[in-house]
Order: C-alpha cells, then structure tokens, then sequence
C-alpha cells in the first residue's frame, strides 16, 4: 500500500482516554480548528463548543469540543438576504451532519499530526438539552458529537478494521456470502481478543429479554459486543426526536413557507 506521512497519520489513529497534564497552547487550539474548516461542505451549517475544564471533562481531557449542527446562524445570515429556510429540518439535518463531521474528523487528523490524541463521544446528540443549558445555546444549534483531546498519556494499539472485500464494492454491491461475512467477523473478534480489550476494560454488555449468558472475556468481542448494542438499545425514536424538537427541529413536520 502507497504510504506517507498523512496517510501514516491517519493509519495510527487510535482513541485516546488518559491525557497528559501539558495544556495545548491556544495557538494549536485554533490550528486544530482552522483545519476542521478546511474540511468539504455543503453550507458550514456547524459552530464548535470548546471546554478547558478539565475537572468536568471526561477523562479530565485539556480540551472537550463539542461539534453542533447549526441553522441558527445561518437563518441570521438568510434574514439579512431576505430569505427564510423552507428546507424541511430532516433533509438540512443531513447536511449539517455531514458538514459536521466532515470537519470532526479533519480536526482529528490535525490533532494527531501535532502530537495530539483524542476520542469520540456518540452520547452528545441524547443530550443536547443538558448541553444547550450549559452552553446558553440558542434553538435550532444542535450538539451531535464530542470531542476530548489532550496530549496522550497512554499508547494503546491501533484497532482492527473490517477487511477490503468487506468494505470496498466496485460497480455493484457485492453477495455477502456466510464465508465472507464469517471472515470479516473472524478478522474483528480475533484482533480484539488479541488485544484483550474487553476484558481490560471490564466491560460487557449485560444481556436482556431473558437471554442466556454463553459469553466469558476469553471469547466476548467485538461483533457480539456491537450486536448486543444494535439488537438491546433504543427501539423507540422518541427520545431523540424529543431532543431534536427541544433544540427547534422538527424532522416529522413540513416547513412552513
């Protein structure tokens, strides 16, 4: 495989959890920042929360951000043009979430390439209403995702990734046939266990609905793990639909012209 230095970057991520006292400088903070900008975008529907606290960070991380998609601002901007968005909020959802992430993830790569670690937090978006009130956020901001990063003081290895045949699909959708399905489990499980992580981090997900335990840390990995996820949590919508309606978007409804 081709190979340079941003590649390689970006091929060593790993999720980081325990950080370095040294502060990063407000000059790397903004570097950071000025690189997530650069990412692609559709209309930089998004503005970025930053938290220096680090007694209420999690992991007590130097930096929290905290990723929001953004009509707000933009509506300002439209009022000043004579314009009001009639875009239904589920189609501009959608393209502020891409905006979003298109520069969280730039802000990553940044980070790492300055010495710098961090870590992903899907919890914000079940939380936003807590979020808003600590931010004083006006409606239609959005929290997706956060962010903690730091100077890492831990080295963990990289984690595995599903294998290409499983991933890249030229011209037309492969047939997952069991063989290919079973290799690309056995390639994640494997890599975990090898690791240990889960028994490391002493973590499993209890099992609900009257289901049987047939798992211990010696064969519990990744793919039961995000199956008890996907197959256990969140059936009903309405709790984030209930978020979204507090933060002023409301994705069921057609826009009123």
């Amino acid at each position: 495989m081709n190979t340079n230095a941003v590649i390689q970057t970006m091929l060593e991520h790993k999720s980081i959890r325990k950080y370095a006292d040294q502060k990063p400088s407000d000059e790397t903070v903004q570097t950071i920042v000025r690189a997530g900008q650069q990412a692609p975008f559709a209309t930089q529907c998004y503005s970025i929360l930053l938290s220096r606290n680090k007694k209420r960070n999690p992991w007590n991380a130097p930096l929290l951000f905290t990723i929001c998609v953004d009509a707000h601002k933009f509506e300002l901007i439209m009022a000043k043009r004579n314009w009001k968005i009639v875009m239904n909020d589920l189609a501009f959802l959608f393209f502020g979430i891409q905006d979003a992430t298109y520069m969280a993830q730039n802000m990553v790569t940044a980070a790492r390439s300055l010495g710098l670690g961090s870590c992903f937090l899907g919890s914000a978006m079940y939380r936003a209403d807590k979020i808003a009130e600590e931010y004083c956020l006006p409606k239609r901001v959005f929290p997706l995702v956060q962010l903690t990063m730091g100077y890492p003081a831990e080295d963990p290895p990289t984690r595995p990734r599903y294998p290409m045949e499983f991933t890249l699909f030229e011209d037309k959708y492969n047939e997952l046939d069991d063989k290919t399905v079973s290799k690309a489990m056995k390639k994640m499980d494997e890599g975990y266990l090898a690791q240990d992580y889960y028994r490391k981090a002493k973590y499993m997900i209890p099992l609900e609905g009257g289901r049987k335990e047939t798992f211990t840390f010696d064969n519990y990995s990744w793919t039961e793990h995000i199956c008890r996820k996907l197959g256990q949590w969140d059936p009903d919508p309405k709790d984030l639909l209930q978020q979204l309606e507090k933060r002023g978007f409301h994705v069921t409804k057609k826009k009123e012209e």
